[in-house]
């Protein structure tokens, strides 16, 4: 096949018609109007990220659902009928499928943004309607053509499609939640490979078989059609092979599923090279769309390269913020250069009505195409880099800038053309309808964009506010606010009424934070150095915000926004209600526990034979019974409140993985018995994230373990804690070990402000061992007379210590933080094992005679309010 003639667009090198029907050419020109409105909306979103809620995530879609998903379909539809020889589908259901497709991008981008999940999944029912019906066009075009040589390039739009379908069913499940924890991570990973490289990278590659010779003027290679083949099967399989992986969290199949498609990719790429070496002196048809989509392959090259670089190196888990630095360079490198590269060629020909209007056009979109062309690849590159924020930045201005000068020509072609048409002849024969369909979707477009301007603020810095006499100017403030250290910074802003109030937020917390307005906007989740703009338009009464993390508000982290002179200031915030134990005095220690209740067990069991111990943490929610009669949900290690004792000698090593299983909020965990820098091991995780702690227990004694995550006074007071037990060396032999962990009991919900307030107040409901009020005096511990019995002793707090005493007895062995301050050879005794909090040890002792033995906390607030038990000893 050879392309000496420039119009592919019109059926595989047939050469055009000197006047295109009018129809046709108003169905093209419509579709590149929303093409190019999608990716204006794009590039405004993409500038107003300290203003507009979500705008990156915004951003990202408007372009991906937006401009690009309604030049695939346009495309793949008119490529494959050109390609196949096929008579063209019915206009107006083709139509009806491009209308589903951008009312389905609305719905999903508005619903997302307004946090309307039925409207998100809404617009994804559509949206998978629409490219269902697109996929049964396109097998039913295939079934009823002629044929050709180039039939393979409309299996890539098939492929294409389907991949579609299955990106917007995963995408649906990622934006509204249903993936469940210890899930989202893969599920969002699948969604982002099924998309680019699916939606986006399969028809690329396919059209670049048949464009990329036209661009040049060359012959296409003989066994171009061979080579698709193949690599389509490496492409379409791999990435079928890499998406099951990702979503089911098993990474050897990602990684093997994205080595074929990269091989894919190489073997197409090969092709492309020897191509533009049989160009010699010879100048492309269109030397800017040839550099341009030259440059596009580069990035997918690079980053499939990158992808799957990432997926070998780090685990799943690890790759969310990585994938998102690759999005925004494939957005950019390889999407819209794309774009802009066919455009540069095939908007010519396809609105065009002969080769001197055509070559008229592409000259206007050519121009200063080449300092164009290098500063959005210096952009892309400078996004690309592991540089500081200041270069990231600088990237995307450059690329914005870029864009901008190559959507501004695009305009003013379909602004000619669309006059150009308007005044043909030929136009009072032809139908109404696409005139009909333009209106209707560029009302859905314009929709779009009042949203997207409106929830950015007034630009010009002001706001009109209406009165009775008419429109009047109002003031307007902007105010600096910091979510740092559980506070918000300033606490209190007061203004006056009516003064349109923006919030600059910034989180400069390792944590991420968010902050919500009452009855008003909110921020998503600021990553440390993230900072996003909140317009809350004319303040005319008292209304507070605060952190939505679980607890964060009770904790403190609010701010106070009051009107001046407002009577009804009230700076006591909103308050939660106690609990019903807590209002009678803490739970009533006399009553039984539930039919089948146990104690938990507080044998320490002998240290592992093993140097190396593996231990796996799941941090979730668990209802537990703390005191008889009373369930309260916890935040557990291991499903229990404290977690489980871990038990060894000096010289083991740890290899503790914890697995975050809780749905709403991170944590993280701190071995007090390692010595590391706290920086990656004690970091947070977020739902569904795991890390690896390994620390080598290099002194003795009974170290604490608890969450790491701020606050720590409510993770540790909601249970999140637990002992190890290092054996001091040359430690005897004793008859009996047990393991006791003091604590507080805050009953009540969990984060909530009454639970929080208790607190802060040091005003537990219970004091405890082992996390249950007065459980071993339920279930005593067991001894024998004549044994020797040690107990090791952990002080959790998270606020009080502890004195404990076992009562009949005198202890001749006491071992404190690390040392011995008593053994059996010395002829003193001790009564008390004193350990302030996070501070452990052991004591010994012998029971001379049968009986029952009570251990106490000896501060008795703390021993009549649950923190006793009974030893049963025996003959």
């Amino acid at each position: 096949m050879h392309t000496k003639n420039d119009d592919p667009a019109v059926g595989g090198g047939r050469p055009p018609s000197r006047s295109k029907p009018a129809g046709l050419r108003s169905r093209q020109l419509t579709a590149h109007v929303l093409v190019a409105a999608w990716a204006v909306l794009a590039l405004l979103a993409a500038s107003a990220q300290q203003t507009l809620p979500v705008a990156r995530w915004l951003a990202v879609h408007l372009f991906l659902l937006g401009a690009a998903t309604t030049a695939i379909v346009v495309w793949s539809e008119h490529f494959a009928v050109a390609v196949l020889h096929a008579p063209l589908p019915d206009r107006r259901w083709s139509n009806a499928r491009l209308v589903g497709v951008n009312a389905g991008a609305v719905s999903v981008l508005t619903g997302v943004w307004a946090d309307l999940p039925v409207l998100t999944g809404a617009g994804c029912a559509l949206l998978i309607t629409a490219v269902t019906a697109h996929l049964v066009v396109l097998v039913r075009i295939g079934r009823r053509a002629l044929g050709g040589r180039l039939a393979p390039i409309a299996d890539y739009y098939r492929a294409a499609a389907a991949a579609m379908v299955i990106g917007a069913a995963l995408g649906w499940i990622v934006a509204t939640g249903k993936a469940g924890p210890g899930h989202s991570t893969g599920l969002e990973l699948a969604h982002v490979h099924v998309m680019l490289l699916g939606w986006i990278g399969l028809p690329v590659l396919g059209t670049l078989f048949m464009l990329w010779p036209t661009v040049l003027g060359v012959r296409m290679a003989e066994h171009t059609a061979r080579l698709a083949r193949r690599v389509l099967a490496l492409t379409g399989g791999g990435l079928a092979i890499a998406v099951a992986g990702l979503a089911a969290g098993w990474r050897p199949a990602a990684v093997l599923g994205i080595a074929l498609y990269a091989a894919g990719v190489a073997g197409a790429v090969q092709l492309f090279a020897r191509t533009v070496r049989t160009v010699r002196n010879r100048p492309a048809i269109s030397p800017a769309a040839a550099w341009t989509l030259a440059a596009a392959t580069g990035w997918l090259v690079l980053g499939v390269v990158v992808d799957l670089g990432l997926l070998v190196a780090r685990p799943l888990s690890e790759m969310r913020d990585d994938i998102g630095s690759l999005v925004a360079v494939l957005l950019v490198g390889l999407v819209a250069q794309v774009l802009m590269g066919a455009l540069i060629y095939l908007l010519p020909v396809v609105l065009a009505g002969g080769p001197r209007e055509r070559a008229a056009l592409r000259a206007v979109l050519e121009r200063g195409w080449a300092p164009r062309l290098v500063v959005l690849n210096t952009g892309v590159a400078l996004l690309a880099l592991p540089l500081p924020g200041p270069v990231g930045t600088t990237g995307a201005l450059l690329a914005g800038a870029a864009g901008a000068a190559f959507l501004a020509p695009v305009v003013g072609v379909l602004v000619r053309s669309g006059r150009d048409l308007l005044r043909a002849p030929e136009r009072a024969g032809a139908s109404r309808r696409p005139v009909l369909w333009g209106t209707a979707a560029g009302a859905v477009v314009t929709v779009l964009a009042v949203l997207v301007a409106n929830s950015g603020g007034d630009p010009s810095g002001g706001a009109r506010a209406a009165g009775p006499a008419g429109p009047v100017r109002a003031t307007t403030r902007t105010v600096a606010v910091t979510l740092a250290d559980l506070r918000i910074r300033p606490a209190r802003i007061e203004v006056a009424a009516g003064t349109v109030l923006r919030l600059e937020v910034t989180n400069t917390n390792a944590q991420r934070h968010d902050l919500k307005v009452e009855d008003g906007p909110a921020t998503p989740m600021l990553a440390k150095g993230s900072t996003r703009v909140l317009d809350l338009g004319p303040v005319t009464g008292n209304r507070r915000a605060w952190c939505t993390l679980p607890g964060h508000r009770a904790a403190g982290m609010t701010l106070d926004i009051l009107v001046e002179g407002d009577a009804a200031t009230d700076s006591s915030g909103h308050g939660g209600h106690t609990s019903a134990a807590a209002d009678r005095g803490g739970p009533d220690l006399s009553a039984d526990f539930s039919a089948g209740w146990r104690s938990r067990d507080a044998d320490l069991a002998p240290a592992p034979g093993a140097t190396v111990h593996q231990v796996e943490l799941h941090a979730a929610h668990t209802t537990v019974e703390v005191a008889p009669g009373v369930k309260q949900q916890m935040w557990t290690f291991g499903g229990t409140a404290p977690g489980p004792t871990l038990h060894g000698r000096v010289g083991d090593v740890f290899e503790v993985t914890l697995v975050n299983d809780d749905p709403s909020m991170g944590h993280g965990i701190d071995f007090h018995a390692g010595s590391l820098a706290p920086d990656r091991p004690m970091r947070t995780i977020r739902p569904g994230e795991r890390l690896v702690y390994r620390f080598r227990a290099e002194k003795a004694g009974a170290w604490l373990y608890h969450c790491s995550t701020a606050p720590m006074l409510q993770h540790m007071g909601n249970g999140m804690y637990g002992a190890v037990i290092i054996d001091p060396p040359g430690l005897a032999k004793v008859d009996r070990s047990y393991v006791l962990v003091s604590s507080e009991l805050y009953l009540g919900t969990p984060g909530s402000t009454a639970q929080v307030t208790k607190m802060r107040q040091n005003a537990p409901d219970a004091w405890v061992f082992n996390g249950v009020a007065n459980q071993y005096a339920k279930q005593p511990l067991k001894a024998k007379v004549a044994e020797r019995v040690r107990f090791w002793v952990v002080a959790a707090g998270p606020s009080d210590g502890i004195a404990f005493h076992v009562v009949g007895t005198v202890f001749d062995t006491v071992y404190k933080e690390g040392g011995y301050l008593l053994t059996p050879d010395q002829p003193g005794g001790a009564q008390v094992l004193d350990l302030a909090t996070a501070q452990g040890g052991f004591v010994e002792a012998t029971f001379r005679e049968a009986g029952h033995y009570a251990f106490v906390d000896h501060d008795m607030r703390h021993a009549e309010s649950g923190a006793h038990g009974m030893v049963e000893v025996s003959d």
